[in-house]
């Protein structure tokens, strides 16, 4: 009886090298888009909770029939979160949101939503939020009506 050696399994050394240099190539050129990517969604989503709050506060001094305020945790600082405090009861806060890391965000001093729903401003109001290696911008714009609005650009 002879027997034949066995087909040899598996991947040699070159082969194996040669596929690690190509992920390695593919992942380099990925790495910028993805993470430009990834600061365009924590744009997005840093917008979209700003035009949510924003909603809560007028929504909150329409319900309560009080002027309400939607302000920064740190006085002319967005990027290090925002809150709304409770007109009646100081000690418990309506919302709060927690600080946007390597986020920037400019906008007024705070936002007072009157009983009515509108407004305490002479002119339309906006914020602009912007992450590095984000490409664009994001715009929540407020009209003197109280009605928040997004866009994708900036303001």
């Amino acid at each position: 009886m002879v027997t034949r050696p066995s087909a040899a399994r598996g991947f040699t050394l070159p082969e194996l090298l040669a596929v690690v240099a190509i992920m390695s190539i593919l992942a380099a050129t990925a790495a910028p888009a993805v993470t430009a990517l990834i600061a365009g969604q924590r744009a997005r989503s840093a917008s979209s909770d700003l035009f949510t709050s924003l909603n809560r506060a007028r929504s909150e001094a329409i319900k309560r029939n009080t002027a309400v305020t939607l302000r920064p945790e740190t006085a002319g600082s967005w990027q290090s979160g925002w809150r709304i405090p409770n007109p009646s009861d100081t000690g418990h806060p309506i919302e709060v949101h927690n600080p946007l890391t390597g986020a920037t965000v400019t906008g007024p001093a705070s936002v007072v939503y009157l009983p009515n729903g509108r407004i305490r401003a002479a002119d339309s109001v906006s914020f602009d939020i912007s992450f590095a290696n984000a490409a664009k911008h994001r715009c929540v714009t407020i009209d003197l009506s109280g009605r928040p609005y997004l866009k994708n650009d900036a303001c």
